[in-house]
């Protein structure tokens, strides 16, 4: 099976990472790497990882994952990577996003309609691109599955494992990576949050998402 993890400059790397260390325990699993070019790709924190493939060199994946950004609309007006997901999703049997990766494919015009999650802080944007929007943290729509904010991708992965390999696999990869979260403040959505907090927030992912 062949997983392939679409890189893009500015991704998010947990977005990444996190369904990587689930995934890349399947059984059978190939993980492939795909970018626009051949040369390291940068995440928007700094970390860079290098592509295994380009869009013609793994045409006809059976996963695409597409994890998110925090400047979300960078990606979604690549006409090229784009079409390349256009491609994808006619052969893929799964089409999974994190975070605003979900983005990507409502701006490819193959998630209109569908039910989806996102970043809390994107849900809008996402909604006025034809999508419903949900505020669940895993979201199934085959062949689409999404999931919210970064650390929900390791959900999402682990909750795709159990579909395509078994309720018992998807808890022996769990329990290999210790995913245990105890949180140290329980403030890790905008409804526990309370408004003061979620403000400051998007004042500073807009900071973040500004042009430099």
């Amino acid at each position: 099976m062949n997983v392939a993890f679409v890189l893009y400059d500015g991704f998010t790397a947990l977005d990444l990472i996190g369904p990587y260390e689930v995934i890349a325990g399947w059984p059978g699993a190939e993980v492939r790497f795909v970018a626009a070019g051949p040369g390291p790709i940068v995440a928007d924190a700094g970390l860079a990882v290098m592509p295994t493939d380009t869009p013609a060199s793994l045409p006809g994946p059976d996963v695409v994952v597409v994890p998110g950004s925090s400047r979300p609309f960078g990606p979604a007006s690549d006409e090229a990577l784009l079409e390349w997901v256009r491609q994808a999703s006619a052969s893929a049997a799964w089409m999974a996003s994190v975070c605003t990766g979900a983005v990507v494919y409502a701006a490819a015009g193959i998630l209109k309609g569908r039910r989806a999650t996102t970043h809390w802080a994107f849900r809008e944007a996402l909604a006025s691109m034809g999508v419903e929007v949900s505020t669940d943290r895993v979201v199934f729509d085959e062949p689409f599955v999404s999931g919210a904010g970064v650390s929900a991708g390791i959900d999402m992965a682990l909750r795709l494992t159990a579909r395509l390999h078994g309720d018992e696999t998807a808890k022996r990869i769990q329990l290999i990576t210790e995913y245990d979260p105890q949180p140290p403040f329980d403030v890790g959505s905008p409804e526990k949050a309370g408004p003061e907090l979620v403000q400051r927030t998007l004042e500073g992912l807009a900071a973040a998402a500004a042009p430099s």
